[in-house]
């Protein structure tokens, strides 16, 4: 499937970016990315899927070829779930799927219990649809702190020119921020996520955007469960068994917090399925393309198989979960 077109959507701040696959008459997919990553992220996987969809990858706000926000904005999750109704207006979508992976499958999951009537189905990629406080009470408050000083930081700094290095350094330094990345994904990210200028390369993303915690919003159990019941949506979990188990990577050996998730979306909701799949790699690029087999077989097409890929996705019930 062939890349069919990029578009951009005025919003009140600029415009929101969108990469397109296929024909817009067919049922719409929403593709969200990661924490500081863009639209880049899918382009291995949606060449892979089913041909009679149609799929469009956003860039955030303040990522991509997303304009960044107002001055004096700070960035939220709920300013993110907040485009995605935005898209979903502009396109006039009643009902649609949500694709979401790491960052972007909680502001998926966030707005499908939101708004649970307009999404269908919501597959999530070494996701969950929210993040709990379990193991971050105590950093909450922090949090917001950060969030608000380091804007203010950066806005008295606006007025410093943008550093640009040649693409090499670029590179080197994204990989080196980004160890779980090859160097073909990074080359793809930093694609979308930065600019050439006539010293080199700029990146794009709003410097507004800090560590991922300082934006997110946490929710307590009970909170969750009670969301988890407006949920209207058929829902897909795939884990990297090596990717993140928390939003800090301290906290990676405590799994309770997922245990509890999917144990609270299995008794809730009619139709969910959870998968662990251990891949090569843990983020987007290297994450996203063996997952193929998983999407066909949940739309309805199953995998020869004697296919060995369709056998080591399979070995186990694609509804077990293990971690």
């Amino acid at each position: 499937m062939g890349l069919h077109s990029e578009l951009k959507l005025a919003v009140p701040w600029g415009h929101i970016a969108l990469k397109v696959w296929g024909s817009q008459k067919n049922p719409p997919v929403l593709c969200l990315h990661g924490w500081l990553d863009n639209a880049n992220s899918f382009d291995r996987l949606i060449p892979l899927l089913p041909q009679d969809f149609c799929y469009m990858a956003m860039d955030f706000g303040g990522h991509g070829l997303s304009s960044h926000y107002n001055p004096g904005l700070p960035y939220y999750q709920q300013n993110f779930v907040s485009e995605v109704r935005r898209v979903a207006t502009a396109f006039k979508w009643n009902q649609f799927n949500l694709l979401g992976h790491s960052f972007g499958g909680c502001v998926g999951g966030t707005f499908a219990c939101m708004f649970p009537e307009m999404v269908d189905k919501l597959i999530l990629l070494d996701s969950t649809p929210f993040f709990l406080d379990s193991n971050e009470m105590e950093n909450i408050l922090t949090y917001r702190r950060r969030n608000i000083e380091h804007t203010l930081q950066v806005e008295a700094s606006q007025k410093k020119s943008l550093r640009a290095v040649s693409p090499e350094e670029m590179l080197q330094g994204f990989l080196n921020n980004n160890s779980h990345l090859d160097k073909d994904c990074g080359e793809l990210i930093l694609q979308r996520g930065t600019t050439k200028v006539d010293a080199g390369l700029v990146l794009n993303r709003d410097r507004r955007i800090s560590w991922p915690e300082n934006s997110f919003d946490f929710i307590s159990k009970e909170m969750f469960v009670h969301s988890a019941k407006s949920l209207q949506a058929s829902v897909l979990m795939i884990k990297a068994l090596q990717g993140y188990y928390d939003v800090r990577r301290v906290n990676d050996a405590d799994k309770a917090p997922m245990h509890f998730m999917v144990d609270t979306l299995r008794s809730t909701l009619k139709e969910v399925r959870c998968a662990a799949r251990e891949v090569d790699g843990l983020g987007t690029c290297q994450l996203l393309a063996p997952l193929k087999f998983l999407w066909i077989s949940w739309v309805g097409t199953t995998p020869d198989p004697k296919s060995r890929q369709a056998s080591s996705l399979y070995g186990r019930s694609p509804d077990i979960w293990n971690i």
